[in-house]
């Protein structure tokens, strides 16, 4: 189910009769759009953050074989899988205030969401990779995958800068 059905759907009776005042309905919407796109982030960084908890076991085995070479191979992409999880943690949601200098509009709630919905897709492949790392043996197959991970990662890190220039305006909605 769609995060924004979801929270529309949550409503009580009195907020939809509010949603019938003039000027009150496109207000709310908008706010539901913002709910919806921090629940999303949320739920992504916690996906990320298991996914996380799989890389840290991987590690500790490499640990216990004595495959530190392998180790600081993923130590690598752990440390690019932490800066993703933190800018999901932290990052504007489209709230913006009456006097803040960057206002993000209607169009742009829904842009920003496909952005973050996108890099569920992220969540998938990294699992894929941490799958095959986590049956990999030889310390050079762990190391190249280790390479594997840091470019996913760094690509689905660029993915979420774009988001960023959309609340900044830097770049054109479809919507």
């Amino acid at each position: 189910m769609d995060l924004r059905e979801r929270v529309v759907g949550a409503q009580e009776a009195l907020e939809r009769l509010a949603g019938a005042i003039p000027g009150y309905k496109g207000y709310k919407e908008k706010e539901l759009r913002r709910e919806a796109d921090k629940l999303l982030r949320m739920h992504l960084a916690r996906r990320f953050e298991e996914q996380r908890g799989r890389l840290t076991g991987v590690q500790s085995r490499l640990v216990e074989a004595g495959e530190l070479k392998a180790v600081v191979a993923l130590e690598r992409a752990m440390m690019r899988l932490q800066l993703l999880i933190d800018r999901l943690k932290t990052a504007a949601y489209g709230h913006t205030g009456l006097f803040d200098a960057v206002k993000v509009k209607q169009e742009e709630l829904d842009t920003l969401y496909n952005y973050d919905y996108a890099l569920a897709e992220g969540v998938d492949r990294l699992s894929e990779k941490l799958d095959g790392l986590a049956a990999a043996t030889a310390a050079e197959v762990i190391a190249a995958a280790g390479e594997d991970l840091v470019s996913l990662l760094e690509e689905i890190n660029t993915t979420f800068s774009r988001r960023m220039d959309v609340i900044l305006g830097l770049v054109e909605t479809d919507e």
